[in-house]
C-alpha cells in the first residue's frame, strides 16, 4: 500500500447537486416562491416555504439530501439568520447550506423541520435555548441546556454573561497594571447578571421540571406480576451516565417504556466563549470538547479557519495531521468506544484498563513528546503545527503501527467481540434502523453500525485522506454488537492508514505563512467538518473581518447521536439501557459544550 501523490489523486467529479447556485435554480423550479437568492454561500429560502423546500431537496431523485447535518443561527443587527446544513449519504460530497432570514427580531418564528428530518427535534431546541427563535409545530419546544427559569438567550449579541468585561479578547483590563486583586473581584458582576422579571431570591421556588412519560402503557399480562409505570431519573451522578448526563426513564417493572435525555449539567456556553476568544485562542479551547480526541478537534477547527484565510499547509503538516488523527481514533475507540462499553455492561477493569488505558498511555507519550501535553495538546496551528516531530518520534510510531497495535487489536477482537457473554448482552439490543439513523443525523460508528457506508474521509475528503487506501466497515443489524464490531474494524483501517502515512511522510517545513498571535480573518463564512472518532464534528464559522469569530458554532456528533436513545431503548430492560448508552460512546465535554 503506497500513498498516492497529489498528481495521482483524481479530483472529485461533483455534479451540479453540490453547487448551491445550481441547486437553487432547481429548487426555484421545484417549489414556486421558495428561493429568495442563491450564492456560493448557500440558498436563502422564504420562511413560509422552508418545510416544502427541505422536503423537495430530500425527495429529489437527483439531489437526495437525505441527511440532516444540523441547524444553527446567526444574530445580525437587523435579523436572525437560520442556517441549515444538509448532506447526502447516497452521493457524498460537500454539505448544502440553506438559510432563512427572520427579520422580526422581537418574535422570531419559523416552522419546525421535524416533519422532514427528525434530527431537527433536538437541534431546534438548542437554537431556541440560545437565540429565542421559536419553531411552530415543534412538539416539545423548551430549553435544552439551560433550566426553564433562565433569563435571556445567551448567544444573542446583546447578552452579557456574568463577569462580562468586553466583547472581544484580549481584554484591556488584563494587562499588568499593578493590581493585586484578581479581575473577577474587580468586575461589578451584579451588574451583568440578568435576573428573571420580578425575581425575589427569598421567595423563589424551583420551577417544576416537565417529565414526559409514555403516552400509553398497558397493564400487561394480568396473569403475571402486576406493575405500574414509574419515572426514574438515571443520573446525572450515576457512573454509567459518564458523570453528568441524565435520563428521565419511564419504567414498567424493569422494561423501558419511554426515555428522554436531559442535558446541560456540564454546559459552559462554549460557543459564546469561542466568540469572545481570538481565533488562535480557540485552538486549545477545542481540546476541551471531545477531550479524548483533542488532536481531531483541533484539526477540524483549524481546517475551517484555513479555508477562510485561503491558507494551504505544507505537505509534511498534512501527513502529521493524518498520523495524529488516526492515533487519536485508535485510542479513543480502545478506551471509550470499546473498553467503556464493557465497563458499562459490568466487566470492570480488564477491558478498559488492559486494552484501553495501556495502549492509550503509549500514544499519549507520543502526543506529549510532540506537543508538550498529553490530553490538551494545543498542537495544530493555522497553516501548520506548533513544531516538527522530535527526533526518534517516527521510530516509536512505526513500532506501534506495524508491530504492537495489529497484535493488540487481534486480541481485543478475540476476547471482547467474540465473547459469548457479550454476544448475549449486545446482539439484537439497541437496534437503530438505517433509515432512522440517517433521518436523525446520526454519524460515526453508530451510523455505519446500522449499515450506512458514510464516512466524511471518503464522502467529503479533507486534508490528504483521498490519497490513502482504506475501507469503511459497516454493520448489518445496527445493534450494540455491530457498533463494537465497527470500532474494532476501524482500528484496523486506522492502522492501515498509519502505516502508509509513516512510510510516506516527506521532510519539509511545518508552517505556512508567518506566525501571529492575533490576526484578522477575511469576511465570510465556512462549514468545516471531519470524521472524528465519535462521528461528524463540524465547525460553522462566520467572520466579520475581525480578530474574533462573529459566529462560532460546533456540531457535536455525540450530542446528536443521543437523540436516538429513546428509539433504541424502548422495550428493553433497564440493564440493557446502560449498555446502549455506552455503545453511543459519548464525551460530555462535547455533548454539553
Amino acid at each position: 500500500m503506497a500513498v498516492l501523490s497529489p498528481e495521482q489523486v483524481k479530483p472529485a467529479e461533483y455534479s451540479k447537486a453540490f453547487d448551491p447556485e445550481s441547486v437553487g435554480a432547481l429548487l426555484k423550479e421545484g417549489v414556486a416562491g421558495a428561493v429568495t437568492s442563491a450564492t456560493s454561500a448557500g440558498i436563502v429560502v422564504d420562511g413560509d416555504k422552508l418545510v416544502d423546500a427541505l422536503q423537495w431537496l430530500k425527495d429529489s431523485p437527483d439531489l437526495v439530501y437525505d441527511y440532516f447535518s444540523g441547524v444553527t443561527a446567526v444574530d445580525w443587527p437587523d435579523k436572525f439568520e437560520l442556517v441549515y446544513h444538509l448532506a447526502s449519504t447516497v452521493r457524498g460530497g460537500p454539505t448544502l447550506t440553506v438559510k432563512v432570514n427572520l427579520n422580526d427580531k422581537e418574535n422570531p418564528l419559523v416552522s419546525t423541520a421535524a416533519s422532514v428530518y427528525r434530527g431537527a427535534l433536538q437541534q431546534e431546541r438548542e437554537v431556541y435555548d440560545f437565540f429565542g427563535i421559536k419553531f411552530a409545530g415543534h412538539p416539545n419546544l423548551r430549553r435544552i441546556f439551560m433550566w426553564e427559569g433562565f433569563e435571556g438567550f445567551p448567544l444573542r449579541k446583546s447578552y452579557q454573561e456574568a463577569y462580562y468585561e468586553q466583547d472581544r479578547k484580549p481584554f484591556e483590563t488584563r494587562w499588568d497594571q499593578g493590581h493585586h486583586i484578581i479581575i473577577e473581584d474587580r468586575v461589578p458582576w451584579h451588574d451583568n447578571v440578568i435576573y428573571p422579571k420580578d425575581f425575589d431570591p427569598t421567595a423563589f421556588k424551583q420551577v417544576r421540571e416537565i417529565v414526559r412519560v409514555a403516552p400509553q402503557i398497558s397493564d400487561g399480562d394480568h396473569k403475571a406480576l402486576k406493575t405500574q409505570p414509574i419515572v426514574v431519573s438515571v443520573g446525572p451522578q450515576h457512573p454509567s451516565t459518564h458523570g453528568v448526563f441524565r435520563m428521565n426513564v419511564t419504567l414498567d417493572g424493569e422494561t423501558v417504556m419511554a426515555l428522554e435525555p436531559v442535558f446541560g449539567y456540564l454546559h459552559r456556553n462554549h460557543e459564546k466563549i469561542g466568540e469572545r476568544n481570538t481565533y488562535y485562542m480557540n485552538v486549545p479551547f477545542t481540546d476541551r470538547l471531545d477531550y479524548l480526541s483533542g488532536m481531531a478537534m483541533e484539526t477540524g477547527y483549524v481546517i475551517g479557519v484555513e479555508k477562510m484565510m485561503n491558507l494551504k499547509p505544507p505537505e509534511r503538516v498534512e501527513y502529521i495531521r493524518v498520523i495524529m488523527n488516526e492515533f487519536t481514533r485508535i485510542v479513543s475507540h480502545m478506551f471509550g468506544g470499546i473498553g467503556q462499553v464493557y465497563s458499562d455492561l459490568g466487566a470492570f477493569f480488564t477491558p478498559i484498563v488492559i486494552y484501553g488505558l495501556e495502549e492509550r498511555e503509549l500514544v499519549l507519550d507520543l502526543f506529549e513528546s510532540a506537543s508538550g501535553s498529553r490530553m490538551m495538546c494545543n498542537y495544530m496551528r493555522f497553516g501548520g503545527v506548533w513544531r516538527d516531530l522530535p527526533e526518534g518520534w517516527l521510530e516509536v510510531a512505526h513500532e506501534l503501527a506495524f508491530n504492537r497495535f495489529p497484535r493488540v487489536v487481534d486480541e481485543m477482537e478475540t476476547y471482547l467481540v467474540h465473547n459469548e457473554i457479550f454476544d448475549v448482552r449486545a446482539k439484537h439490543v439497541g437496534v437503530l434502523p438505517p433509515d432512522l439513523a440517517i433521518n436523525y443525523g446520526v454519524s460515526g460508528p453508530m451510523l455505519r453500525g446500522s449499515g450506512v457506508k458514510y464516512d466524511i474521509r471518503r464522502a467529503d475528503p479533507y486534508s490528504i485522506y483521498d490519497r490513502f487506501d482504506f475501507d469503511i466497515p459497516v454493520g448489518k443489524n445496527g445493534d450494540i454488537y455491530d457498533r463494537m464490531w465497527c470500532r474494532i474494524q476501524e482500528i484496523r483501517e486506522s492502522i492501515k492508514i498509519l502505516q502508509q502515512a509513516i512510510k510516506g511522510i516527506p521532510s519539509g517545513e511545518t508552517m505556512a505563512g508567518k506566525k501571529a498571535y492575533s490576526f484578522k480573518v477575511p469576511k465570510g463564512e465556512v462549514y468545516s467538518h471531519i470524521e472524528a472518532p465519535r462521528g461528524d464534528f463540524g465547525w460553522y464559522l462566520v467572520s466579520d473581518h475581525n480578530t474574533t469569530p462573529y459566529r462560532y458554532h460546533v456540531r457535536a456528533a455525540d450530542f446528536i447521536n443521543l437523540a436516538t436513545m429513546d428509539q433504541m431503548c424502548i422495550g428493553h430492560k433497564i440493564g440493557d439501557m446502560v449498555g446502549v448508552l455506552g455503545s453511543v460512546d459519548i464525551i460530555m465535554g462535547s455533548v454539553d459544550r
